[in-house]
Order: structure tokens, then C-alpha cells, then sequence
């Protein structure tokens, strides 16, 4: 009775059996209660063999609460009680056997091999007498400890049943005393004849499994059966004469526990085998991704680059496949999946090896094939060999934020070397014939030193939110990851729900500004509308969760079904609220205002415009045309009345920073269900999160030259940065790559008590472990388009063309409005393999600390702690890799979506004017307040057929 575990493990096994709900560890007292509701009347009925109760109450506190809360105080008394109702009603002939299946770390959790987690304690107890008394003097000061595999046999022959076939186990020969008899070698006899039989089945078990597997020690395994036969020899001899054989009794019982304890140690050396040639192919294969990540990524910029050479390096790939297929086939040998993709990857590293190598005879530098920057080399070297540590490992929620500040330090030395803190930031286009600027520089010393200021100290703070690894017991965990309801005195818990409360409006408030500087605001489409009421609605529902969850246990009793019952929907509705934000990004991605007036640019908003690829035929035969056809007449009746001089302008806003507003929009959207699945306080991370990544971009533009048309690129040192901070965030949240600090909490989020849906709360919890690495790739295209954001802190003063100097003389030198990432436009092809290359960048980054992680593993295969460190850090290393791989992917598929769209909504413009027949003007407008002509060499190649039908266009993005 308890556990439904037992239910799913042996169905039907039971004559009688109460089960109850388990799997929430909220629940402290379902469990529990149901056991004592039918414990003692089974008890009395005297109607079982064997009586089974597994209570939750403690491991759910544990869990909830941590082990030195007042609740697990009030769980133990209840336990001790229980316990002592229990040995009040045990006859003579029943023993009672109270344990743990693990233990429990100061954090409440488990799932290591930590000692707290490994050993719980074993009570044995029988109104009959166990053990033989022993003299105090005599007595062990520690208590004995006992494998957790010796129960089975144990309880196997106490029940009288014979001991399951593959248990290697060791029977607690003391419970085997016979100490009512009066012979005095009766009770070394008893314990002989359970060793024998525990070793009698433990011979079957090696004889049959060596003879099937063949992969025992065969020096080893005929050592232990010669043993065997002597210890079991001595027994039988000894059967025959008991009298006088104390000794040799004695002798027996400790070769046959020789025996039981090598074949347990020879079994276990075994079964920990590796295949080595299963590991040294998947480092090859994984070596082999990096270093085709890390050419590609530095050709994709180059002219001329397109995806046809990649045939060749895939047909030598295939090649090798094939050849190395064949060879074991030839051999005899099992084809293994692993070893042919090494092959393969390796085979297609053949080409670009070949032109390495007739580089190097051409005495070309083969630092080429390492086109990073050497400090950025370095760090990266460094963090490489840093995974082959334990202590590393162990210390790298420490290790990472200390690599990033050294980064960011190397960024802002290196802007003071180039020069580019205190001049100015020119863009020097020869063709688009730009002066010199004489205003005012887009970054100076003191603006960067401020952000890399900054910088520091949010990492700094957010190292406050720190969980300590199991094996560093001096140091101490941050309370602070702890949730609101754990806390104990209501003035404290009032206080911290107020802060996160608070860093949960700035946020809001930091992301609406933002989008109000840039002038993303002002349109009328549905993404925008839901910014300004959708996202203070989830912020209301993430509030009233906090103040639901924090006070759950405090509610009155007819309170606390409708407190449930809100605690499932609130999640669920900012859930919902979030999936309905993206779905409307995703379906309306441009978000522009138009603006329309005869002769001047400035005037009453009289056309919404068509944002969106058209999803039909009839979209752009009618829709369109009836949309401009209305504007025509406005404005005809307009120009009517006022006689105004000059063509119609149609002026258009937001352009400048559309896709930008887009990556944050989705961003910020992404936040609320990832916050949910956290604890309260965490909201100040992600608030250090968002502020933290906001001031490294700056930084990070003011080192990235804007060239135009391209290439476009974005420095290894931009993307290592933001891998580390995407590391550093997972530490600052809370988290560990190991599987006892694994946050399962967040599986029952929005989930009713009592579900079945195991899925759902895996996906939640892999989540919750993985928001940091789902956040920084999503957000990773950021690093492309924010140096071209950042184009908006200044403006340039246009030359006039040669020949005009007459002109020049009588018109004022005007300022030319910044394109911002409207340039990206201009050179589509540049654009997609900036896209390319940033990804490849970002993903080379990760791949070679999966592989770090792998080697490391596999070197280190026999080190003491592989199982602990190792092995752990290198799952959740590839599982980060596989997480931010599709996040990246989402992200770079969100910005071609937005590209897609400005594409579109360029040709209804077109289209427009094309049916319209009349020569207008269209302002389009890309930073600015105000809207001045451009030349048409300024314009994407979009735009250029508006000027061939007549149209003017202008670029502003705030109204």
C-alpha cells in the first residue's frame, strides 16, 4: 500500500493492495493518510504474509521544503509514531524492517552517489530476540553498512523463498542467529547454512552467465569457483560432524563471504566495459562537424560561395562510408553506424584538407584555417582543457563568469587599440558619395567604458544566484533560489514577492520602452496590438501564480480547491497568452505605420498598410488595389480642395529596426513560460539576463564595422561572448549539470494532481534546465542586426553629386537619416550568409565543448569520477547542444520570416502603384523623426522599382 509504483512494477502481484497518486511531490499527505487509513486493520486482521507500505510524505518534503523546514519536523514525528503504532502491534513470529530507498542532500533532492544520497538507514526489529547481546565494550562506535543488493537475499530466505536468480547479493548473516538454542555453535551453523545457499545460487548465476557472455576475467572467475568448492567442500564435511567445529565453522563463513564479495567486485569491473572504437568514432565524427563548421562558416562571406562546392567534401564523405563498409564487410567484422558516420565526415574533410595542405606548400599561412583572433584562441583553448578537470568541472559556475569578464576586458582594450572608442564611427562609402561626418561620434571612450562597467557588475550580481556542488561542502548555496512557500515569517516572504514583482514591471517596462524608442509602438497590426495589452496580461497572470504558489499552505481549507484549481489555469493562460503572441508575429511579422500627404511627408495617417505575403491570387488582384484605390481618392479629393504643389508622398515608418523588434518581441514572449517554470526569485536573473545582454550588444557594435553592401560578419569574439553568458546563465539560475539538482519542480507546473500526461512534465523540466541555452540561440541573430541598430545614435550629411556645385552652394548641406537595417536589404545574398556564418560560428562554439566533454569522458573513462562529473557534465552538454541547435535554427528562421514579409510588403507597393497609374510619392523611413528624399542608390533593390514607377521613398522609423 502507498506508492503506485508498485502497481506499475508488479501488476497483479498483490492479494490486496491501496495504492495512491505519487507523482506530485506538492502533495505531503495523500499518501501518507491512505496508508493510515487501512495500515492497522490489516494489521489486526492478521490476513497477509508479507505487508508492505511505502510512505512518500518525507521524500515530498524533501523535495518541497528541504530537509530542515518545520514541515519535515512535523513529517518525522508522524514517521516516528507510526513506527512506534507498529511495534505495539508485532507478534513473536513477525519482523519489521524500516528503510530508505536513498537518502537525501541538504537540498532535499537525490539521484547521485553523494554518501547523503547513497545511505539511508536499515532498522530491523522482532519482539523475538535477532541478535546474540553483546557486551558496550564491544560494540562497533558505526553503525554497519550494508549494500542495499544484500536485502534481497536477506528477506528471500527469512520469507522462505528461494533468492532471485541474478542477485549478486550478500545475505546479513546476523539476522540468521539461532540464539534461543542452547548448543553455542547453533548460531554460527545457521549463519553458515544461509551463506551457503546465498553462494550456492550466486555459483549458478556466475557458471550460467560466464558460459553465455564470455566476458568475465577467466583468471579471476577460476579463483572464486575454486574457492567455492573448498567452502562449500569444508560445509558439507562439517554437516557431518557438527560437534566441536566452531572454528572451522568460522571459516567457512568467511570464505564463502570471500567469495560472494569477489564475484560482486569481478561483475562489476566487467559490466563498467567501453567499446573504444565506438568512442574514438564519435570523436571523430564530432571533430570532424567542428572543423566543417569552422571552414564553412569562414567561406560563406566570400564571393562567389554558394552551396555546390559543399557537394564535393559530401560525395568524398560517401566515399569513405562506402570504402570503410566494404572493408568490414571483407573482414567479417559488424557494420557499426558510429564508425561508418566517422568515415563519412572524415572523408569529407579530404578536400578541404587537400587545399590546406597545397596552401601550406604555396607558403600561405595556415592560420587561415584558424581565421579567429588569438586571445579569442586562447579562451576558447583554455575552456577546451578545462572540461579534463574535475575540479574544473565542479567549478565552472565560477570558471565561466571569470572567462567572460576576461572577454569583455579584451573587448574594450581592443576598441582602444583600433581607435574606435574616441573617433568617431565613420561609414565611408565611396559610392554612396557620404562625406566625413562632423557630429558627434557614435561611441566615445567613456560611453564604452560605461557599458563594459556595466557589464561586470550585472554578472557579478547574477553570480549571486549560485548553487553549490555537492562535492564543495564548505561553500553555500544561495537561499535565494529557494521558492517563496519554504519561506518561513510572512514580513520576509511579503518583501521578496514585492521585489520579484518588481523586477517582473521593469522588465515589461525596459521591453516596452525599447520598443517605443525604435518607434515599434506606433503601428495598428495585431503583433503590436498584443504588446501593449497582451504582455501586461501575462505579467498580471506570472503575479497572481507567484502569490497563489507562495501562500498555497496558508489558504483556508474551503479555500484551497479554488486555489488549486487557479494554480493549474494561471500558468496555462500566460502559456496560451505567449503561444498566441508568436503565432501573431509570426503571421504579421512587419509592423509598419504608413503615413500619407500631398507634397509633404508629415501629415494624418490615412492608409494601413499590407504587411505579410499575400496568401492567394485574389490578395493581389483586389485587396490591394482596393486598399491604394481608396487612398487615391482621399487624396484626390484632398488635392481638390487644398491645390497643394508636388507629387503625393506616402510616408513609411518602423522599417529601420523591423527585424530587431521582431528577435525581441519573440524574446520577450519566450521569457514569461520559461520564468513560470522557475522560482520567484529568478525573475531578478532574468531581468540581470535581458539588461546584461542589452549592454554586451552595445558593446559589442562598437567594435562591429558597418560595410555596405557587404559582406556582413559577426566576430568570433561577439559569439563567444555570447555563448558564455548563455553558460553563465545556466549556473546563475540555479542550475548544475548533474541530475540530483535538476529542478522537478517545474514538472507540475499548470499540471493538475493526479495527470498522467509523463510526457508534458518531461518537456517541462527539460525547459526549466535548458531556458538559458533556449534564450541566447533564439536570440543569437541579434548579434548580426544590433550594430546596424545601433546606426540611429548618429547621422551622416549627404555630399552633392559632382557638377552641382551651383546647387550646393544655394542649398544647405542636409543630413542624411540612417538606414539602420534596412542596409541588410541591400545585399540579400550578403544578408543570408552573414546568417550562415553567424550560425555556423555559434554552433562551431558549442560543438567543441560537446566535444571537450566527450573526449574527456572516454580519456578519463576509469577516473573515480566519471559517473559523478564526467559523464554528467557530457549528457547535459549534449543536450544543451541539441537545444540550442533548434533554437538557432527558430531564430534565423524568425528573421528570414521577417525578411520574407518586408519582401512582400515591398512588392504590393509595387503592385499597388503599378494598378494605380499615377505618379506618387512614398516616404520610407528608417530612423529619424523626420523624412527627407534619398537617392535612389540608397534604396534595397526592392525598392528601386518603386522609383522606376515614379515613386520617391524615404526612410524614418518613429512617427
Amino acid at each position: 500500500m502507498g506508492d503506485e509504483t508498485w502497481n506499475d512494477l508488479f501488476p497483479g502481484a498483490f492479494s490486496q493492495a491501496f495504492f495512491f497518486p505519487s507523482f506530485d511531490v506538492r502533495d505531503l499527505h495523500t499518501v501518507d493518510n491512505g496508508i493510515l487509513e487501512h495500515l492497522y486493520p490489516i494489521m489486526d486482521s492478521g490476513e497477509w504474509d508479507v505487508l508492505i507500505t511505502h510512505f512518500l510524505g518525507v521524500d515530498h518534503c524533501g523535495h518541497k521544503h528541504g530537509p530542515h523546514h518545520p514541515e519535515m519536523a512535523k513529517k518525522l514525528s508522524q514517521m516516528d509514531q507510526v513506527i512506534q503504532g507498529l511495534v505495539e502491534r508485532l507478534e513473536n513470529d513477525t519482523l519489521l524492517v524500516v528503510t530508505g530507498d536513498h537518502g537525501m542532500t541538504t537540498s532535499g533532492n537525490h539521484g547521485g552517489d553523494s554518501e547523503l544520497e547513497t545511505s539511508a538507514a536499515l532498522f530491523l526489529y522482532s519482539p523475538t530476540a535477532l541478535f546474540p547481546s553483546a557486551p558496550p565494550e564491544v560494540r562497533p562506535e558505526e553503525p554497519e553498512v550494508i549494500p542495499q543488493i544484500s536485502l534481497v537475499p536477506t528477506l528471500a530466505l527469512l520469507l522462505g523463498l528461494p533468492i532471485p536468480f541474478g542477485n549478486i547479493g550478500e545475505v546479513i548473516a546476523e539476522v540468521f542467529s539461532e540464539v534461543e538454542d542452547s548448543q553455542p555453535h547453533s548460531a554460527t551453523l545457521a549463519q553458515a547454512s544461509a551463506l551457503h545457499l546465498n553462494a550456492q545460487q550466486v555459483s549458478r548465476f556466475l557458471h550460467t552467465y560466464s558460459t553465455a557472455a564470455q566476458d568475465l576475467q577467466v583468471k579471476e572467475l577460476h579463483r572464486l569457483q575454486n574457492l567455492f568448492s573448498k567452502a562449500s567442500a569444508d560445509y558439507q564435511r562439517l554437516l557431518q560432524s557438527p560437534q566441536g567445529a566452531e572454528a572451522a565453522l568460522q571459516t567457512v563463513i568467511t570464505e564463502l563471504q570471500q567469495f560472494l564479495r569477489g564475484v560482486r567486485a569481478m561483475c562489476i569491473e566487467s559490466w563498467a566495459r567501453f567499446s573504444l572504437v565506438r568512442m574514438a568514432g564519435g570523436a571523430a565524427l564530432l571533430a570532424a562537424t567542428c572543423f566543417l563548421c569552422l571552414l564553412v562558416s569562414q567561406w560563406a562571406t566570400s564571393p562567389g560561395f554558394y552551396f555546390r562546392p559543399l557537394l564535393i567534401p559530401m560525395a568524398w564523405g560517401l566515399t569513405g562510408a562506402v570504402v570503410c563498409a566494404g572493408l568490414l564487410a571483407t573482414t567479417g567484422l559488424k557494420l557499426d553506424s558510429v564508425v561508418l558516420g566517422a568515415m563519412a565526415a572524415v572523408g569529407s574533410l579530404l578536400p578541404f584538407l587537400w587545399r590546406a595542405w597545397a596552401g601550406w606548400g604555396a607558403k600561405r599561412p595556415l592560420a587561415a584555417l584558424l581565421p579567429m583572433p588569438g586571445p579569442v584562441l586562447l579562451l576558447l583553448l583554455i575552456r577546451f582543457a578545462g572540461f579534463f578537470s574535475d575540479s574544473f568541472v565542479i567549478a565552472e559556475a565560477r570558471a565561466a563568469p571569470f572567462l567572460l569578464i576576461s572577454l569583455i576586458l579584451l573587448l574594450v582594450a581592443q576598441l582602444h587599440w583600433e581607435g574606435k572608442l574616441l573617433p568617431p564611427k565613420l561609414l565611408t562609402i565611396p559610392r554612396l558619395g557620404f562625406l566625413t561626418p562632423a557630429g558627434p561620434p557614435r561611441h566615445n571612450g567613456t560611453h564604452a567604458l560605461g557599458l563594459g562597467v556595466g557589464l561586470l557588475l550585472c554578472i557579478r550580481l547574477a553570480g549571486l544566484f549560485h548553487r553549490c556542488p555537492e562535492e564543495t561542502p564548505a561553500c553555500s548555496s544561495s537561499p535565494w533560489l529557494s521558492p517563496l512557500a519554504s519561506m518561513v515569517g510572512g514580513r520576509a516572504k511579503n518583501v521578496w514577492y514585492g521585489a520579484c514583482v518588481g523586477a517582473l514591471a521593469a522588465l515589461l517596462a525596459a521591453v516596452r520602452l525599447w520598443l517605443r524608442r525604435y518607434g515599434n509602438l506606433k503601428s495598428p497590426e495585431p503583433p503590436v496590438l498584443f504588446v501593449r495589452w497582451g504582455l501586461p496580461l501575462m505579467g498580471l497572470g506570472t503575479a497572481a501564480y507567484w502569490a497563489l504558489a507562495s501562500g498555497a499552505d496558508e489558504a483556508p481549507p474551503r479555500l484551497r480547491a479554488l486555489v488549486a484549481g487557479a494554480s493549474v489555469m494561471l500558468p496555462r493562460a500566460v502559456a496560451g497568452l505567449a503561444a498566441s503572441g508568436l503565432m501573431l508575429l509570426l503571421w504579421r511579422p512587419v509592423t509598419v505605420l504608413v503615413k500619407a500627404a500631398a507634397g509633404a511627408p508629415r501629415t494624418r495617417t490615412v492608409l494601413t498598410p499590407f504587411s505579410g505575403p499575400p496568401t492567394s491570387q485574389a490578395d493581389l488582384d483586389y485587396v490591394v488595389p482596393q486598399i491604394y484605390r481608396h487612398m487615391q481618392e482621399e487624396f484626390r479629393g484632398r488635392l481638390e480642395r487644398t491645390k497643394p504643389q508636388g507629387p503625393l508622398t506616402v510616408a513609411a515608418y518602423q522599417l529601420g529596426s523591423v527585424y530587431s523588434a521582431a528577435m525581441v518581441t519573440a524574446l520577450t514572449l519566450l521569457a514569461f513560460p520559461l520564468l513560470l517554470l522557475h522560482a520567484e526569485r529568478i525573475s531578478l536573473v532574468f531581468l540581470l539576463l535581458f539588461l546584461q545582454s542589452f549592454l554586451l550588444l552595445h558593446l559589442l557594435a562598437a567594435g562591429i564595422p558597418i560595410t555596405t553592401p557587404g559582406p556582413f560578419t559577426v566576430p568570433w569574439q561577439a559569439v563567444s561572448a555570447w555563448a558564455f553568458m548563455a553558460t553563465q546563465t545556466f549556473y546563475s539560475t540555479g542550475h548544475q549539470p548533474v541530475f540530483p539538482a535538476i529542478h522537478w519542480h517545474a514538472a507540475f507546473v499548470g499540471v493538475p494532481e493526479g495527470h498522467d500526461f509523463t510526457w508534458l512534465s518531461a518537456l517541462l523540466v527539460g525547459t526549466n534546465t535548458f531556458a538559458s541555452h533556449i534564450l541566447f540561440a533564439v536570440g543569437c541573430p541579434l548579434l548580426l542586426l544590433w550594430p546596424f541598430l545601433c546606426e540611429s545614435q548618429g547621422t551622416r550629411k549627404r555630399r552633392q553629386p559632382p557638377g552641382n556645385e551651383a546647387e550646393a552652394r544655394v542649398r544647405p548641406e542636409e543630413e542624411e537619416e540612417p538606414l539602420m537595417e534596412m542596409r541588410l536589404r541591400d545585399a540579400p545574398h550578403h544578408f543570408n550568409a552573414a546568417l550562415l556564418q553567424l550560425g555556423l560560428k555559434y554552433l562551431f562554439v558549442l560543438g567543441i565543448q560537446i566535444l571537450a566533454c566527450a573526449l574527456a569522458a572516454s580519456v578519463l573513462r576509469r577516473h573515480l569520477m566519471v559517473w559523478k562529473v564526467f559523464a554528467p557534465k557530457f549528457i547535459f552538454e549534449a543536450m544543451g547542444f541539441i537545444v540550442s541547435s533548434v533554437g538557432l535554427c527558430l531564430g534565423i528562421a524568425l528573421v528570414m520570416r521577417v525578411d520574407g514579409a518586408v519582401s512582400s510588403w515591398f512588392r504590393q507597393l509595387v503592385l499597388a502603384q503599378q494598378k494605380a497609374g499615377e505618379q506618387s510619392s512614398l516616404v520610407y523611413t528608417g530612423a529619424g523623426s523626420s523624412a527627407r528624399e534619398a537617392q535612389s542608390h540608397l534604396l534595397p533593390p526592392c525598392s528601386q522599382d518603386l522609383l522606376a514607377s515614379g515613386t520617391s521613398l524615404f526612410y524614418n522609423s518613429k512617427s
